[in-house]
């Protein structure tokens, strides 16, 4: 009987090792891709230049789950696709299948345990979130319930390829936008400075660490009552959030204060055009759980006007930068308010790169 192969050390930083779960079929194939297709929406095929081939099976998933559903899911792997599955960053789970034959069985069984087969091409694919109410520290908004409540809306744009192009929806719990950019992104707005605590402040919190945390050195410690606390010059305070998580008397979230703001035309990829940020177009949305109406409304309106608007091949911004910002507030009917104009201080620097305005 041979010895077991003795595990390496694992390492605490930098990409983890590729190969050590990776299907049989992509590592003999590795580097050495041909060509792929996509069948149907949710299946792909990818040719080795050796003739061999693997088929991708991507499926939606909750992404916060429970042990049985984790259970299931592998269950479904052990069964169709020799024990393989890996994750996307958007939370789909996809299969990898060596054998046609067991495709449309995979199909079959996905969808009658509740997975939607799809996410592919020129869709609408799962929504990038970040953890929300469940398992951060500083969440204005549960990303993970907006998420849901819009995906029960979008269940036919993810299954089909209908739309111009793919199409990236985010959602951010808070001003540190873990989501990233998006054609969509729904983020939080805070709108008034962290309300103090000063009672607690002092049994809670590592003042230095707080001041630290503050990106625009709008908090310092501060006497109040005889007790030491903290203060927050408002003139300088962004509203970010930021000191919440070190100090939680430091309360930013409240009815009154944590609205939801949809931005729009942000993309990671440098296909036909560069990587852009999402701008805003909506600001100051009731954060109203458990399915945020109001936000579903801006949501589905921007996307179906681009939808029917844009020519094919055209991300969100592209179309935007098209047709141009006025239109683009003509065509969905939303309102220009002064939540668009650039106050930020920067804002000087980069008017200054323009060949129309010079200050």
């Amino acid at each position: 009987m041979s010895q077991a192969a003795t595990p390496r050390t694992p390492i605490e930083s930098g990409v983890p090792d590729p190969f050590l779960y990776m299907h049989p079929t992509l590592k003999r194939n590795y580097g050495n891709w041909d060509w792929h297709e996509r069948l149907r929406p949710g299946v792909l095929r990818h040719v080795s230049r050796t003739g061999e081939s693997i088929w991708t099976v991507r499926a939606g998933t909750q992404r916060q789950m429970d042990v049985f559903t984790i259970r299931l899911l592998c269950d479904i792997a052990d069964e169709f696709a020799d024990g393989h599955f890996r994750f996307t960053t958007r939370s789909n789970i996809e299969y990898m299948v060596a054998d046609e034959a067991k495709i449309e069985p995979l199909i079959e069984k996905l969808q009658k345990e509740g997975f939607p087969v799809g996410g592919t091409g020129n869709s609408v694919s799962m929504i990038s979130h970040t953890q929300g109410w469940l398992h951060c520290d500083i969440p204005g908004t549960d990303a993970s319930g907006v998420v849901k409540s819009l995906m029960d809306k979008l269940h036919h744009e993810f299954t089909h390829e209908e739309m111009p192009n793919r199409v990236r929806i985010t959602t951010s719990c808070c001003q540190v936008n873990c989501g990233g950019q998006g054609d969509i992104a729904i983020n939080v707005q805070y709108t008034k400075p962290p309300k103090i605590n000063h009672d607690l402040v002092a049994n809670m919190c590592e003042r230095p660490a707080v001041v630290a945390r503050c990106p625009v050195a709008a908090i310092r410690p501060a006497m109040v009552n005889g007790k030491p606390s903290l203060e927050v010059d408002e003139k300088k305070c962004i509203c970010c959030g930021a000191c919440y998580p070190p100090c939680p008397p430091m309360q930013i979230n409240g009815d009154d204060s944590t609205k939801l703001a949809v931005w729009v035309g942000g993309k990671h990829s440098n296909a036909r055009s560069k990587p852009t940020f999402h701008k805003l177009v909506v600001a100051n949305l009731p954060n109203n759980p458990p399915r945020w109406p109001e936000v579903e409304e801006v949501v589905m309106k921007i996307l179906y006007t681009y939808k029917e608007n844009a020519r094919d091949w055209e991300r969100m911004g592209e179309w935007i930068e098209r047709i141009g910002w006025p239109r683009f507030f003509e065509l969905t009917g939303l309102a220009f308010t002064k939540h668009h104009l650039d106050t930020w201080t920067g804002a000087r620097h980069l008017m200054n790169h323009s060949t129309h305005i010079h200050f």
